[in-house]
C-alpha cells in the first residue's frame, strides 16, 4: 500500500525540522511541509480547514472541542509551550504592579489567544485581578481590523470592546490610550519609546517562581490531524505522535551536543544545564499524563473565562491511540 501524501502545516523550530528535514519520518506518511506562522496556519485551519496535519492554538481547538464540532483530532505534541509572563507590557508610567491593572484598558489581539488565557490565569491565580476588573481593547498588532478566529461569548461583567477603526493596539499603547498589551508578540514600532516596558521588571525570575510552586509549562500548541483522515486511517495519530516524539528527541540532542553550538546564541549550553536542573530532564514533555496538571489548570482557565461552553476534559482534546502508548 502506497504511503499517504498529506500536507503538514507547522512552525519552523528546531523540535520540528528533523521531521522537516527528512531525518525522522512519519510512518505510512509521504508529507508536504510548510513552514508558516502559526497565525497564518490558525486562521486556515479553523476557517477552511486547509492542511492533513497541522499545529493547532490550544484555545481555538478547546473552544471547537466544547462545542462538538472541531474538524481536527488532536495529537499531544506540544510543538509550542512558553511563560508568558514576558507577554504583557504596561505604560510604566501608570502601572507598576498587577494590581495596577484593575480598572484599566488592556489591548488583546484576540481574546480567546491561548497566549493570552494563561495570563489571564496567573494573573487571578497569584494577583487577584479578574479579566471583569480590566477592560479590554481588541485590536491587529500591526495592522488594524484583526477579528477573533473563533466566535466566543464572554461572561457577564467582562468588558470588550474593538479598537477604534484604522487603529493597532500598538500605537493604542504608544500614544496612552490604552495602558497594558497582552499578546504572544511584542508591540511594534516602540523601540526604544519611554514608559513602556514588561509588567514584570524580571519576567524570567518570576516565571521560575511560578514553575517551582505550580510545576506548570504552559502548552500554547499542540499538533491536529484532519479528523476525516482518522476516521479512514485510525493508526494515523499514533504514528504521528511517534514522528513528533523523535523529532524533538533528536533535536535536543543537537541542541546539548557542546562540540559546536547548534544556536546562534552564547551561554546555550549553560541555559540549557538550567532549565534541567528546575524542571527537570524532559522539561518540553510530550504525551498527555507528564503533562496532565497543565492541561487541567488551562482546561479550568479556559471554561471559568468564558472561553469553552463547558468543561472539557483532558482525554476529549486527544484521540484515544495517543493517550497510552505501548513500553518496551
Amino acid at each position: 500500500m502506497p504511503n499517504l501524501r498529506l500536507s503538514v502545516a507547522v512552525g519552523d523550530y528546531d523540535r520540528n525540522r528533523p521531521l522537516i528535514d527528512g531525518a525522522v519520518q512519519i510512518d505510512g506518511v509521504d508529507p508536504v511541509f510548510m513552514r508558516l506562522s502559526p497565525e497564518e496556519i490558525f486562521f486556515r485551519a479553523f476557517r477552511t480547514v486547509d492542511f492533513d496535519i497541522c499545529e493547532l492554538s490550544l484555545s481555538s481547538f478547546t473552544v471547537k472541542t466544547a462545542t462538538g464540532d472541531a474538524p481536527y483530532v488532536g495529537i499531544p505534541a506540544f510543538v509550542s509551550r512558553a511563560f508568558r509572563h514576558t507577554a504583557i507590557y504596561v505604560r510604566t508610567d501608570r502601572i507598576k504592579e498587577p494590581r495596577d491593572l484593575i480598572g484599566k484598558k488592556v489591548g488583546v489581539p484576540e481574546y480567546q489567544l491561548t497566549a493570552n488565557v494563561w495570563a489571564r490565569a496567573f494573573l487571578e491565580d497569584d494577583y487577584g485581578v479578574t479579566p471583569s476588573d480590566i477592560h479590554w481593547i481588541r485590536g491587529g498588532i500591526e495592522t488594524p481590523g484583526r477579528p477573533e478566529k473563533i466566535a466566543v461569548t464572554l461572561p457577564a461583567g467582562v468588558r470588550l470592546d474593538d479598537a477604534p477603526p484604522g487603529a493597532t493596539i500598538s500605537a493604542l499603547l504608544l500614544a496612552g490610550e490604552i495602558d497594558a498589551f497582552i499578546a504572544p508578540r511584542p508591540p511594534s514600532f516602540i523601540a526604544g519609546a519611554p514608559n513602556i516596558g514588561w509588567l514584570f521588571a524580571d519576567p524570567v525570575a518570576v516565571a521560575k517562581d511560578y514553575f517551582r510552586r505550580t510545576g506548570i509549562f504552559p502548552i500554547m500548541h499542540l499538533i491536529g490531524v484532519r479528523r476525516t483522515l482518522v476516521e479512514q486511517h485510525p493508526w494515523l495519530p499514533a504514528a504521528v505522535l511517534k514522528a513528533f516524539e523523535a523529532s524533538k528527541t533528536a533535536a535536543l540532542a543537537l541542541l546539548g551536543d557542546t562540540s559546536a553550538t547548534k544556536v546562534t546564541l552564547p551561554f546555550v549550553e549553560e541555559r540549557l544545564k538550567e532549565a534541567r536542573e528546575l524542571m527537570g530532564d524532559d522539561f518540553w514533555a510530550y504525551g498527555v499524563e507528564p503533562n496532565r496538571k497543565t492541561l487541567d489548570a488551562f482546561l479550568r482557565h479556559h471554561h471559568a473565562q468564558g472561553l469553552s461552553s463547558r468543561r472539557v476534559t483532558v482525554e476529549e482534546l486527544f484521540h484515544p491511540a495517543t493517550v497510552a502508548s505501548f513500553k518496551l
